[in-house]
């Protein structure tokens, strides 16, 4: 049977392709219209876009079937047609509506695309069907036609998918994409067409159609499809500005929004009705009220919880707040459960096109820092362990009360004070009973004197300062000196025991003895030291004299510091005798300093100097190596084998390597350590644990230990139960009356008796008549020490005295 395949129109088949490359770009813009868009405007894109596309798709198929020419007219079905038309919008619809979503999923996108596909197929199809011509298709190139829609379809629906991924995607991407896409649907088209064959012999029969003038109905689709393309990508393109204005203000607020509620600092807005129209979590939190009891309040609220000091205030600063000013201030607030919270406030106006529409009012929670602050100026001021005033803040009152009294001269007293012996307590007990110790002397003092014109102050370890504001007329400071001697003497238990300390107080005035704070300090320092050269426990005040022996001690310290370098201390050694045989049995080391200027000097003068300055460790280590070497050459000279007693200071008796220092002057000298005897005070072994130890460690090297000014210290019987002591030593405070006191006889009698019981030595010293010995031997004490057999002397008088008569022996 004859057929035809006629011929195409080229510039309406140029006229398709230009639609079907516009319409698949149209429908790549609108993709991503649709995966930005959301709710209600997401189906007004999806309803356009499928007629878009479907219309696009369909003039695509309808001018490339009007470019066919054929050697007759032929009639179109109109309703046919615009069933075609119809179901290439159904077929878009469903494939804008499977790619709706962000992640269609791919079984979603294979449904969509067989949908698509057969869409795109039926709208084809159905479109020939409107040819009142009978067409004969051949099989396999229909088929192809199928298989390229499929494939137009899913490659369609897969770019779609991810332009709608919301992604910038740069231009030429998109053409690209469009590019294929209208190849796929061209392809799809002209192999459906390649399809169809012609019955030329048909094509007047029945014709019930309309015959189109194709030229210019061809034009007019592509004109009008083209134009409507073009109207839509205007359209999509103004949408997008606007869509990108409206972004960037809807992410501009949500940045707002989130700064606002999860801003630390507590914000609330305050419209120009005086109301409260907004807030953050964190202003309900530090006013402490619910957001519902928050909302809406008005002004009168926020000054009711302003600390009351500072309400009178508020209304100006709202009032400047409203008139556009920005102020900042700190208050208090009354949080909900009474507590007070300090806050830093800023009232930063709100402008509208220059107009004030309200105000912003942040708070921080300022509370934890200005607790930290003022703590930390307490403590920049204040001393931590007493909780005084500490030598910063004593300074900057001295200096103020100068400057108010200078003008007038009007007089006033610096105190200051030191209390004695509080060094053997620290060194004995350690750092931490010390510590509670100066707490104790603190409240005492603190208490003694309760005046308001009287500040104490703690100057560093123990010593204190006072400063009395009022004048010479005014006041007694003999009384508050008095007051403070008396609270500090009394004894203080600790570790079951009780301790007794003494202070020394030194007490100058303005402007008779100082101008300045220095001066009066140093001056008032200068008297307190007086005190302690003359026995402590007392109050000195200040005299003009004192600067000469104060500069007097102050040379003498600095000879001291040359004085072991310039070998100007010696030794003396007393002798210790056996009243019944009258031999010698001991002697005990004493040092003196042969002053190149002042001749020789007693350790009552130096000694003390020597414990203030720190030296006596060094000095006491020296005596022990020289006593040490002396009695090695008295024992190789064939001398009597008998020990040299001695004394060890606080400080030494505390030193870490005090029993490795001992013995390695033993080795070094020679002597044995049953030669050596050390002479301790009971002040030293407060601490038993560390005490036990010490001693324990000497008495195993085989160094004897003697207790010294026994009953004159913390005496306690534990003692010589706990400790490896030897001796016992009577402190000639006993001694000296003992022939005319009963209680010292008494005395002296219990402590003979309790060391021989003890299966202990007992040694009396200051014997200096042959009464007290006789009393002392007659109660069992032969061990004696004193003047009355001899004064301390130099090595060589000792040698020829006593030690050569022995040895002749």
């Amino acid at each position: 049977m004859e057929h035809i395949h006629g011929s195409h129109d080229k510039l309406l088949v140029f006229f398709s392709i230009i639609i079907a490359v516009a319409a698949s770009y149209t429908v790549l813009e609108l993709a991503g219209r649709v995966g930005t868009a959301k709710g209600r405007q997401r189906w007004q894109w999806i309803v356009s876009g499928a007629v878009i596309m479907g219309m696009g798709v369909w003039s695509t198929h309808f001018v490339g079937m009007l470019a066919l020419e054929l050697p007759f007219p032929v009639a179109y079905n109109i309703t046919v047609v615009v069933l075609s038309v119809a179901v290439a919008i159904v077929a878009s619809f469903i494939a804008l509506f499977v790619i709706s979503t962000r992640n269609p999923g791919m079984r979603r996108l294979l449904g969509g695309g067989v949908l698509l596909a057969l869409g795109i197929a039926g709208m084809h199809y159905i479109g020939m069907v409107a040819m009142q011509i009978e067409v004969r298709y051949k099989p396999g190139y229909v088929i192809l036609s199928v298989i390229i829609a499929f494939a137009a379809s899913f490659g369609a629906l897969g770019l779609s998918s991810y332009i709608m991924k919301g992604e910038p995607q740069r231009y030429w991407k998109k053409i690209i994409c469009g590019l294929i896409m209208g190849a796929a649907i061209l392809g799809m088209h002209y192999t459906g067409m390649m399809s169809a064959n012609f019955m030329p012999n048909h094509h007047n029969a029945a014709v019930s159609g309309v015959f189109l003038d194709k030229k210019w109905l061809a034009y007019v689709i592509a004109g009008g499809t083209l134009f409507t393309l073009g109207l839509s990508m205007h359209g999509i393109y103004i949408s997008r500005r606007f869509s990108h204005h409206e972004t960037e203000i809807m992410v501009n607020e949500k940045w707002y929004k989130s700064l606002y509620e999860n801003n630390q600092d507590g914000i609330l807005s305050i419209g120009l009705n005086q109301r409260i129209i907004g807030f953050n979590r964190a202003a309900a939190q530090i006013i402490g009220v619910s957001s519902d009891l928050l909302q809406n309040q008005t002004l009168d609220f926020l000054r009711q919880i302003v600390a009351e000091e500072d309400r009178e205030r508020m209304h100006d600063v709202f009032s400047s707040a409203f008139e556009g000013k920005e102020v900042s201030y700190e208050t208090g607030i009354v949080h909900q459960d009474g507590r007070r919270v300090e806050v830093n406030v800023i009232n930063a106006p709100v402008m509208v096109d220059g107009q004030v529409v309200g105000t912003y009012v942040i708070a921080r929670d300022v509370t934890e820092e200005k607790r930290i602050k003022e703590k930390n100026h307490y403590l920049a001021f204040h001393d931590e362990l007493t909780g005084l005033p500490n030598r910063r803040m004593f300074n900057q009152l001295l200096s103020q009360t100068i400057e108010k009294h200078s003008g007038k001269q009007e007089p006033f007293a610096v105190i200051a004070m030191d209390l004695d012996r509080f060094k053997f307590i620290n060194d004995s007990l350690g750092h931490l009973y010390g510590d509670f110790f100066l707490q104790e002397m603190s409240c005492r003092i603190r208490n003694s004197v309760v005046n308001e014109n009287v500040t104490l102050a703690r100057m560093g370890g123990d010593e204190f300062a006072m400063l009395c504001r009022f004048t010479r007329k005014n006041m007694n400071v003999t009384a508050i000196a008095e007051q403070m001697i008396r609270a500090i003497e009394k004894p203080f238990h600790l570790k079951d025991r009780d301790f007794y300390i003494t202070a020394s107080i030194g007490i100058a005035f303005f402007p008779d003895h100082g101008q300045d704070a220095a001066e009066l300090l140093k001056n008032a320092d200068t008297a307190m030291y007086e005190v302690k050269k003359n026995g402590r426990n007392d109050y000195h005040f200040f005299s003009d004299d004192m600067n000469g022996q104060l500069a007097e001690q102050l040379e003498l310290e600095g000879d001291l510091r040359k004085a072991l370098e310039n070998g100007e201390l010696m030794l003396h050694y007393q002798p210790q005798m056996e009243a019944d045989s009258n031999q010698i049995i001991g002697v005990e080391a004493l040092v003196r300093w042969q002053h190149p200027h002042r001749g020789l000097l007693s350790p009552a003068i130096f000694i003390p100097l020597a414990e203030e300055t720190g030296q006596i460790a060094e000095i006491g280590n020296w005596v022990l190596r020289e006593a040490c070497r002396q009695m090695r050459q008295w024992h190789e000279a064939g001398g009597p084998r008998i020990p040299v007693a001695v004394n060890l200071s606080s400080q030494q008796f505390h030193q870490y390597n005090l029993v490795d220092e001992i013995r390695q002057i033993l080795e070094e000298t020679g002597l044995a350590p049953e030669y050596l005897e050390l002479e301790i005070t009971e002040s030293m072994m407060m601490n038993a644990s560390v005490s036990a130890g010490i001693l324990g460690r000497l008495a195993r090297i085989g160094i004897r230990i003697s207790l010294d000014d026994f009953g004159t210290g913390y005496s306690s019987l534990s003692y010589l139960k706990m400790y490896p002591i030897h001796k016992l030593k009577i402190d000639r405070s006993f001694i000296k009356d003992i022939a005319v006191s009963s209680n010292d006889r008494a005395m002296m009698a219990t402590i003979i008796t309790m060391a021989r019981n003890l299966n202990m030595h007992v040694i009396a010293e200051g014997i200096e008549t042959r009464e007290q010995l006789d009393i002392l031997v007659s109660n069992g004490c032969s061990e004696i020490q004193g003047y009355y057999f001899s004064r301390p002397l130099p090595p060589e008088e000792l040698k020829e005295r006593f030690l050569l008569a022995l040895q002749s022996i």
